[in-house]
């Protein structure tokens, strides 16, 4: 399905998907293969030559629109010297655009004028979007082009930005969540710290034990992210049509039986006061972990680094998989994050320059560069050989648990991540439900259908403006 005058034939679907979020972390249909199939005839050619071959030539100029800020942006901005350090023949201007749904309105508003950029960084729950717009080239067409050998990427990052066999975007900041524990507090509590709770009943029993002396057993934020997670570590899907992906999602699952369980549990712990509700900003509950204030929480592993050099001199940090309801539910993780999309309102040269470097940002040493110092996965399964790497595992052994926790899920559409047009705000539905379950405006069960029913109608509005 491809939109028609894209910038506005969404007047309420984008309205709904251009929210300010919380934190980090959807994708389109396996029909939409032909989606930006429909690529004009500006599309990049990936034979040519990004520069041509004249010393005399002008680099070729590639706008690369970013929403990495702070200590994240000065990582992107060494990425980009050192590809325009080795480089000549293409030159990169990293430009901050602000949060993910701040710089996506930006592009929107461009398109006309053609003023936007060549290459956007767009979180991955902006995926559907991207493709109904018709507004990219997908990466596959280099990739194709050239043969480029994508053997060593993540599979289940790939996967996630892959939709009807087609690679749309090269996935670029990856995260997923870990349960974080202070293995001192466990220690003190009685508990094994080298045994983190693996279940909903074991995190349960744990936090009880550990809530005294005014400490909290856990606090988890209000944050749709980790609902999406917990469903997918079950192997359950967030939407119907096979998580969205087989087909265009009509109708949203939250309110599925896993969900109310999952919720219940939650809200059990909160309401045993082994748990501290601290609201929806992931930032307050990661401040009372360091603080001592709470002994577990849920926290990207993009936030790592900052969490063990935050907790240093202070306590251990232990790392540990989400938490299951049992220890046979099937399942993994969903990555998180953003990918890299080319936009095809340039000209080929253009394009194909911001291809080559799509490619130098996935390179084992760069990424190894990128993941030392943020904490995002390396897209990469060949950045674990590099040296920096190994001593990076080695100071930050606590990483080893996110690795492992990638590889070990279980592939399939519920762990490829959901695909819908208005993700984002189906997200903060989501978190608007849990508020009104912890508070006790609404039993679990009403507020998850409730949350579905307007997500469902929301789905039902944006696909009207799409054309099959």
């Amino acid at each position: 399905m491809v939109i028609r005058n894209w910038k506005w034939a969404l007047p309420a679907a984008a309205a709904m998907l251009i929210l300010p979020l919380s934190a980090c972390a959807g994708n389109p249909d396996t029909n939409n293969g032909g989606a930006a199939s429909s690529e004009p005839s500006t599309t990049a050619s990936p034979s040519s030559s990004p520069a041509g071959g004249e010393a005399s030539k002008a680099p070729v100029k590639v706008v690369w629109w970013h929403s990495m800020s702070g200590e994240l942006g000065k990582a992107a901005d060494a990425l980009v010297s050192g590809f325009n350090s080795t480089h000549p023949d293409v030159q990169v201007e990293a430009v901050f655009q602000g949060t993910y749904d701040e710089s996506l309105n930006k592009m929107k508003a461009s398109m006309d004028s053609k003023s936007g950029p060549s290459l956007i960084q767009v979180y991955e729950i902006g995926s559907r979007f991207m493709i109904d717009s018709g507004a990219v080239t997908p990466v596959q067409q280099f990739i194709d082009a050239e043969g480029y050998d994508v053997g060593s990427l993540e599979p289940n990052i790939r996967g996630y930005y892959t939709f009807g066999g087609k690679q749309y975007s090269m996935p670029f900041n990856t995260s997923n969540p870990i349960l974080y524990y202070n293995k001192d507090l466990f220690k003190a509590a009685g508990l094994d710290p080298e045994k983190p709770p693996a279940t909903y009943q074991e995190v349960a029993d744990a936090a009880k034990a550990l809530t005294k002396d005014g400490v909290t057993g856990a606090s988890f934020a209000i944050y749709g992210w980790f609902m999406e997670q917990l469903l997918a570590a079950q192997g359950k899907e967030l939407v119907n049509n096979g998580n969205g992906r087989d087909s265009a999602a009509t109708e949203s699952l939250v309110n599925q039986e896993a969900a109310v369980q999952t919720l219940e549990w939650w809200k059990g712990l909160v309401d045993a006061k082994t748990a501290l509700n601290l609201g929806r900003k992931t930032d307050d509950t990661k401040k009372a972990f360091l603080a001592g204030q709470v002994a577990m929480t849920l926290d990207s592993t993009a936030g790592l680094r900052g969490i063990v050099d935050g907790a240093a001199g202070k306590f251990e940090v232990g790392t540990a998989f989400l938490p299951r309801p049992s220890a046979d539910a099937e399942g993994g993780v969903v990555v998180g994050g953003a990918s890299l999309w080319v936009l095809n309102n340039k000209p080929a040269e253009e394009q194909q320059a911001a291809w080559e470097f799509i490619k130098y940002l996935a390179e084992p040493a760069t990424q190894a560069q990128w993941h030392i110092n943020t904490g995002y996965f390396p897209i990469t399964t060949k950045a674990y050989d590099e040296q920096v790497v190994k001593d990076n595992l080695v100071k930050y052994p606590q990483f080893q648990t996110a690795v492992d926790q990638l590889h070990a899920s279980k592939p399939s559409t519920a762990s490829q991540g959901a695909v819908m047009g208005v993700f984002p705000e189906a997200r903060q539905l989501v978190e608007a439900a849990i508020e009104e379950a912890f508070t006790g405006k609404k039993d679990v069960k009403a507020a998850l259908d409730d949350a579905a029913k307007q997500i469902t109608d929301k789905i039902a509005v944006y696909n009207k403006t799409v054309s099959k």
